[in-house]
């Protein structure tokens, strides 16, 4: 009986140890599981209510898992790694702080409130803490921001710092003066004014802003947050905070035309635009200022600079503001150098693409040319480089990655020679005058100076004498190429092209069969055809004359003389 009673125990006691075993695994499986369900369900709602404020909010929040600097909440006054800021005003909290802050404290006002009089200034607007590294006292002179603490202040508009023991009373109501970047920045009295002036149908601007002295030239911003290297983003921000954020436009957001209104409100041939992207986005850029024009706004047109974001950038690197932009410069610089530009004229060019077929099914495609026209393997290179990015976009994120994608395609096409004996498939004439064509795989019709990201192809090598290329003489320069290989060498300076001529006009016939085109990195694949390449207009640009690479030393005088042009024409 003893020995019965003792299993008996024995085996209870198991099944508990087996039991409580189970019941401990259990836990420690569910309960991890519960509190990472509880952790997204928490997170997902603190997400919810923070893009409910952001939504209602007057300022332009922005969340962000890791500031950049020691940055301090400016409501709770505590150390923060992450949380949210203001891309006009520079605020940052803490997301527990933020509904608090938003309430708070005011952001940057893009118009006055009316108050039924006309404003010709407007107090300093401080916001304490998170000065920028390296700023000084207005009034001791000496460096602000060096406690690990919240503290000093900033004036939003004219960026102007003060340490918190030199804040007086007359500074809080002092007026504004919008510091260094007056002469570009559009007051907020100044809209409100406009708005009680169209209210009373007066649209005599000039008037208006002669109390701004003549070196005012609001500067408009333009960016493609989809172009080249992503870095439009940061830029946006960045002028919104030296800049009426009214004047700085997201272009994936608000088209360039909607955009380009601004300039109406302005005194006539007053505003200089800054686009941020590649040579497609200056073409729209471009597009959307000859609507002006149609439009019979040509006294407000303005004058276009170029940030460049995107993967060639020739254009811009034909107005000497540089192959490409990746932080190096601040943005302080940028408007600096736009402020000092000066006006140049760029040609347009109407391309007509007429399909051959019987003549009443013929159909016209149209476009505008700024850089180039291409047929051949360098158009190859771009239609098989756009088909790879429409497949996978969210590689084609970074500069270099899409230069060594176009190396790749040029590469191939080296060996496989998909474009040769174009000299047997096309026909040319330039001015009327049909040209004998050498055997050629390419054939390409310049506007500008640079082509193919960076190089001065109708120059070559140097080593040869031949009338200079200008963006601005109404003159077309034509040139063809023996395949993908001699278009690196050419890049390299070992080869020149062969120069078919300089024409006003350009006509080519593509006979019988289907051959890759392009019109300023926009490729296309086409069929048998007559290509016309006509003047359209002319568009007013800005010239970088700062510095100089030694390929632009050559043309140095060629620029002045055609800003001495520009100059005497407006």
């Amino acid at each position: 009986m003893e020995g019965e009673e003792n299993s008996g125990s024995r085996s209870l006691s198991g099944v508990f140890a087996d039991g409580s075993l189970a019941f401990w695994t259990l836990c420690s499986v569910i309960l991890p599981v519960v509190i990472t369900l509880w952790c997204s369900f928490q997170r997902s709602r603190r997400q919810v209510l923070r893009r409910d404020i952001f939504r209602k909010s007057k300022h332009d929040w922005h969340y962000t898992d890791l500031f950049g600097q020691p940055t301090y909440c400016c409501v709770c006054a505590q150390h923060i790694l992450q949380g949210a800021f203001c891309s006009c005003c520079g605020l940052c909290v803490n997301e527990g702080c933020l509904k608090q802050a938003d309430q708070r404290f005011l952001c940057k006002e893009i118009m006055m409130r009316s108050d039924g009089r006309a404003h010709s200034s407007m107090a300093h607007h401080w916001i304490r803490g998170n000065v920028p590294l390296c700023s000084y006292c207005v009034v001791c002179k000496q460096q602000c921001g060096t406690q690990p603490k919240l503290c000093d202040y900033r004036c939003i508009w004219c960026q102007h710092t003060v340490h918190d023991e030199c804040m007086q009373n007359s500074l809080k109501s002092e007026k504004c003066s919008f510091g260094e970047f007056r002469n570009v920045i559009i007051p907020p009295y100044y809209l409100s004014t406009i708005n009680q002036m169209r209210k009373d149908k007066r649209t005599d601007y000039g008037k208006l802003a002669s109390c701004y002295g003549k070196h005012w030239t609001p500067i408009i911003i333009l960016a493609n947050t989809r172009s080249g290297n992503n870095m439009a983003e940061t830029l946006l921000g960045e002028f919104k905070i030296l800049l009426n954020p009214v004047q700085v436009f997201d272009l994936t957001k608000i088209s360039p035309a909607k955009a380009l209104q601004l300039c109406t409100l302005l005194p006539y041939n007053s505003a200089r635009v800054i686009v941020c992207g590649g040579d497609g986005t200056v073409g729209w850029v471009l597009d959307a200022i000859d609507e002006m024009k149609i439009k019979g706004q040509e006294r407000y047109i303005p004058q276009v600079a170029i940030l460049p974001l995107g993967t060639g950038n020739d254009l811009s690197n034909t107005l000497a503001w540089g192959a490409g932009y990746a932080g190096e410069v601040p943005v302080e610089q940028i408007l600096r150098n736009v402020m000092e530009a000066d006006g140049i004229k760029l040609d347009r060019w109407k391309v007509q693409v007429t399909n051959k077929g019987y003549y009443n099914l013929r159909k016209q495609k149209v476009f505008t040319m700024n850089n180039y026209f291409s047929i051949g393997p360098d158009a190859l290179m771009a239609l098989n480089f756009h088909a790879h990015r429409e497949k996978t976009p969210s590689l084609f994120s970074s500069r270099i990655i899409n230069k060594a994608v176009y190396f790749f395609y040029g590469t191939k096409d080296c060996l496989v020679q998909e474009c040769k004996d174009l000299n047997k498939k096309v026909e040319l004439e330039l001015d009327g005058e049909r040209i004998d064509l050498p055997n050629l795989e390419g054939i390409i019709v310049l506007n500008i100076g640079y082509w193919g990201g960076g190089c001065r192809l109708w120059e070559g090598m140097g080593d040869e004498p031949y009338p200079l290329a200008r963006h601005d003489d109404g003159l077309l320069e034509v040139v063809g190429v023996h395949g993908s290989f001699h278009c690196a060498q050419i890049q390299v300076k070992l080869a020149n092209p062969v120069r078919l001529g300089q024409a006003h006009t350009v006509r080519l016939i593509l006979k019988n069969s289907k051959m890759p085109m392009q019109v300023d990195g926009e490729p296309w694949a086409q069929g048998p055809c007559t290509v016309t390449i006509t003047h359209k207009t002319h568009a007013l640009m800005l010239y970088h004359s700062g510095e100089q690479t030694d390929d632009d030393a050559s043309s140095t005088s060629e620029q002045e003389h055609t800003r001495e042009q520009t100059d005497e024409d407006i």
